[in-house]
């Protein structure tokens, strides 16, 4: 393989001026053509030396990215609240996972959005009580949990409404606004608090994990005083084992649970059922309880409250729940939208016939609407921004989707219904600078498996691009394997592929079979069939990309998470001869271990491999990269959380000590302690992004031979590390709130 080419060093350091907000409206980019980036042979300080100017995006605008999530619009549809993401700033701030924040958007106003709580803040779940108030849930002053608390719409001081010892989880507040259905881990008795104090603190694996159970307390009115006693929650005794989440029925007198029989994560996959209470009557009677046939997402009644709808799946073998099904009085489960093709992310009733749905349909995601009878419309066409998340109001009116494009993370829409041809309308900017950073070219990429299979995938091109120019390639591998990528903001943390692009390599995010997004049949595709045919797909894609005249076969790298990262870890053994690079990240290496280690075994068993350990050694010991460490020649860089539950660090100490005794190639560990699957830290974010692009480019463009240093200058790539501006972040902001009207 070709090692004789200069090493690529940190692009420019120059700060990006953030521009006033932008006027609201998806922007479209021609490609970036003919452009050259930053090329260094040393690895010290960031510098530039640029053919033709460019403003390319740079790893401290990842760290800095601020994105959309939960939002909820107000009955009469005038308002929307939401919570923004805002990343801590690596060095600048206490390490730790991104702050969240609380904000308003007037929904006839694109760019109104204004902070209602915001600084240094962890806001939950905004709700709308009426027009005039906004529920929410923190911990702030003398909290010593999670509460819940309301503020004015006009604006005013926060209050408590409703708190527990062992703080308030998700909630749901009843139609009439006097009740709240909350979730809360059971109390802690005192003589087990008094003997853990005198060092009986052993745990009992997997037996002793106290379980969230459902609440219900009476909510004060916006203009009443709270009563200590009116607002103490009552434990709903009536609803066993652990609550996963609750839904109020339309008229307040019945209340649905979803639980589990443990607070395992195995059971959260596999056993959970439907169990409906009656919350008019004391002591919660149940009504009826249905068990699902495996994996169960969202839940909720007709507006008459007379039907159920569920996101579930088609048999307990299914990978993903993606089916949307009515729920039968006996119990059974009807297909709403059987030919679909793709998965059902939400729902939403419009009335008492007719249900909205937003779903994956490939790499594109699709707005519909069905009727109870199963005559379906679609209202968004395949395409445009990927939306899988939206707020109906409940009068009527537009919805707020939760939608991200390959210009910009997640930013809320506005989309009527009742004007299905018209386009979604972008209503926030969250991330203005964006406007200015010049992003590389994203397609999508069609191609066909020796079997005759379509594979599709998304292709971001270098932002230098030349035609007839081969360019090093990094495969980015998603988890699950019931995952997919859409065509929409694919940048992050882990996988950086525009801050790669500018930097000369070409980025693939390939939609292997197994993956969701196009139906049933297709995501079974890859079971009992582990790093078989779903693996042979990435070098089909390889050798595609190959074929077509982009990538130099020599100079390609693998990289993922999870099941991403067994992706990779094949990719450093079985595939060596394909890879010049590969960074497994909390991924599988011993599918025998690593059966007798993760908290989903069941979850293994039904959906991924269809068989057991004991009885089929052979096909779990031939699955696992380990059986074939002997091939490897790939330098290799494994990443892992010391705290991963579902793949368990020992996976990547097994791969790792084995590829250390041969030395056939280097390799590199890394830990990271306090993170379990995936990182959540600000600095190991940052860490992992430095580390995994420098050994790209090490190995890739670079010298290659022995491993680049193992320290990291992080400063040298924070702008805000020399001088303390506040280019790109909030900085050091104390909470705020929302008291003159929410300016």
């Amino acid at each position: 393989m070709n090692r004789n080419i200069v090493h690529m060093e940190p692009a420019s350091g120059r700060r990006v001026s953030q521009p006033p907000s932008a006027a609201a409206g998806q922007k479209t980019r021609a490609p970036s053509v003919g452009r050259a980036v930053a090329v260094m042979v040393v690895l010290a300080a960031p510098a530039t030396v640029t053919a033709q100017e460019t403003n390319p995006i740079e790893p401290h605008h990842i760290a800095s990215l601020r994105s959309v999530g939960t939002v909820a619009v107000s009955p009469d549809g005038s308002l929307a609240a939401y919570l923004l993401s805002v990343p801590r700033r690596p060095l600048d701030e206490d390490s730790g996972g991104s702050w969240t924040e609380l904000h308003v958007l007037d929904m006839a106003e694109p760019g109104s959005s204004r902070p209602f709580i915001a600084g240094s803040v962890n806001v939950g779940r905004p709700t709308f009580r009426g027009n005039d108030e906004i529920l929410f849930t923190s911990r702030r002053g003398s909290d010593k949990a999670s509460t819940l608390y309301g503020i004015p719409v006009g604006g005013g001081e926060s209050r408590r409404l409703v708190e527990h010892p062992n703080g308030v989880g998700s909630y749901l507040l009843s139609p009439d606004g006097s009740r709240v259905a909350f979730l809360a881990r059971e109390e802690t008795n005192k003589e087990l608090k008094t003997l853990r104090e005198k060092g009986f603190n052993q745990e009992i694996y997997e037996e002793d994990r106290p379980l969230v159970r459902l609440w219900v307390a009476d909510v004060p009115a916006l203009d009443a005083d709270r009563s200590d006693d009116e607002s103490k929650p009552v434990l709903v005794e009536s609803v066993d084992g652990h609550v996963i989440s609750a839904v109020w029925s339309p008229t307040g007198e019945r209340l649905a649970a979803i639980t589990t029989p443990t607070a395992l994560i195995d059971d959260s996959y596999t056993s959970k059922s439907v169990v409906i209470v009656d919350a008019s009557t004391n002591g919660f009677p149940v009504v009826s309880k249905v068990d699902a046939i495996g994996k169960l997402g969202q839940v909720g009644f007709s507006p008459n409250g007379e039907q159920v709808a569920a996101v579930s799946v088609a048999d307990q073998h299914d990978p993903a729940a993606g089916r949307l099904m009515l729920v039968g009085s006996e119990g059974g489960f009807s297909d709403l939208l059987p030919e679909l093709e793709g998965h059902v992310a939400s729902f939403a009733w419009e009335d008492d016939e007719n249900l909205l749905y937003a779903a994956s349909v490939g790499v594109w995601s699709t707005l519909g609407r069905v009727s109870t009878s199963g005559e379906a419309e679609t209202l968004v066409e395949p395409g445009g921004p990927i939306s899988l998340g939206f707020s109906l109001p409940r009068d009527g009116g537009a919805a707020a989707l939760v939608a991200d494009s390959p210009d910009h993370p997640r930013e809320i829409y506005r989309y009527d219904p009742a004007e299905p041809r018209a386009p979604p309308v972008r209503m926030t900017n969250s991330n203005p600078w964006l406007d200015d950073i010049d992003l590389a070219r994203q397609e999508v990429v069609r191609h066909k498996a020796p079997d005759g299979l379509a594979l599709e995938g998304l292709l971001i091109y270098p932002l230098d691009y030349e035609e007839g120019r081969r360019y090093p390639l990094i495969l980015f591998v998603h988890g699950g394997p019931e995952s997919h990528h859409s065509n929409g903001w694919l940048t992050s943390y882990s996988n950086f592929a525009q801050v790669a692009a500018a930097r000369g390599f070409a980025s693939f995010y390939p939609n292997y079979r197994g993956s969701t997004g196009r139906g049933v049949e297709f995501s079974k595709l890859g079971q009992h069939a582990a790093a078989g045919p779903e693996f042979d797909d990435l070098i089909v894609a390889v050798d595609h990309l190959i074929e077509i005249g982009l990538v130099d076969r020599d100079r390609v790298g693998i990289t993922g998470g999870s099941y991403g990262g067994y992706a990779s870890a094949w990719g450093a053994t079985y595939y060596s001869d394909r890879f010049a690079a590969a960074i497994p990240f909390v991924g599988i290496s011993n599918n025998i271990s690593k059966l007798g280690t993760t908290d989903i075994p069941m979850e293994m068993e039904l959906v991924h491999h269809l068989t057991t350990l004991w009885d089929d050694w052979d096909y779990f010991e031939k699955s696992s990269p380990i059986y074939y460490v002997k091939r490897n020649r790939t330098p290799t860089l494994i990443l892992h959380g010391k705290e991963d539950p579902r793949v368990h660090p020992s996976q990547s100490l097994e791969l790792h000590r084995h590829l250390k005794n041969l030395g056939q190639a280097p390799v590199r560990l890394v830990l990271y302690p306090g993170e379990g699957h995936g990182n959540r830290r600000s600095a190991a974010r940052l860490d992992y992004m430095l580390r995994t692009l420098r050994w790209m480019e090490h190995y890739l463009k670079g010298p290659g031979g022995e491993p680049p240093p193992h320290e990291i200058d992080y400063a040298a790539w924070l702008p805000w590390a020399d001088s303390g501006d506040d280019e790109d972040g909030k900085g050091d902001t104390p909470e705020t709130e929302a008291t003159g009207g929410g300016e």
